[in-house]
């Protein structure tokens, strides 16, 4: 779910802009910014740990499903009620939970991987460094291996001091890690992902039952 950002291929800080929800590719939040930081939370996280387990408990569902909507922020108060939503959804609480942790973090909206055209996800800033958390991969585990960051290209991204919002525009950087650091970063994502798969096989049929008869529950009519 957490991973250090490789400083060569994430622009982390970016450039402080006024607001760009008004430009045509810029973000469009539901409600106002300061909506999503101004009503108390009633769930309080003390640690990551926290954050992950009850994000596991969250079901991921487009906002077209859950709203009949293409694109819809879920304040962070209506998520923990209702515990389930899309990436930004998920995103948006996730960075509420690490403000109140004293975390120097932003939400952040950009492209990364499959998602293509968006996706939103949380940074923070510790010690010097940039890591990124990735709300929606709660169930790989509460790390995820450098080389995995690689995937995400910030646009835009949001902080809060508990005063007042800023907005910042970020640049896109192509794969460019060091060629020392290559070995070691491909090792640490290869020794990552085989001891995930390797606890995972062995439950693979189990999570396909469950999976099976969740979409029956939801797709099986009702007494007539």
């Amino acid at each position: 779910m957490i991973a250090e950002v490789i400083p060569e291929t994430y622009d982390a800080l970016g450039r402080r802009v006024s607001q760009p929800f008004h430009r045509r590719r810029g973000i469009h939040p539901t409600f106002p910014m300061g909506r999503y930081v101004s009503q108390p939370l009633a769930v309080r996280c003390e640690n990551v740990g926290d954050i992950r387990r009850f994000l596991m408990s969250c079901e991921t569902v487009t906002d077209e499903e859950q709203f009949g909507k293409r694109d819809y922020w879920l304040p962070p108060e209506e998520f923990e009620r209702c515990k389930k939503g899309d990436c930004d959804d998920f995103a948006l609480w996730t960075w509420r939970q690490l403000l109140s942790m004293g975390y120097d973090a932003r939400i952040v909206f950009g492209r990364a991987g499959r998602y293509g055209t968006g996706h939103a996800w949380v940074m923070y800033f510790e010690k010097g460094k940039c890591f990124l958390v990735e709300p929606t991969f709660r169930v790989v585990g509460e790390t995820m291996p450098r080389l995995s960051t690689i995937k995400y290209k910030p646009s835009f991204s949001v902080a809060w001091d508990g005063k007042s919002l800023s907005y910042y525009a970020h640049k896109d950087r192509s794969f460019q890690p060091p060629w020392a650091q290559l070995p070691r970063l491909v090792c640490e994502w290869l020794c990552f992902w085989g001891w995930f798969w390797l606890r995972v096989i062995p439950r693979f049929h189990r999570i396909v039952a469950n999976a099976w008869r969740k979409w029956r529950r939801k797709h099986e009519p009702g007494p007539q």
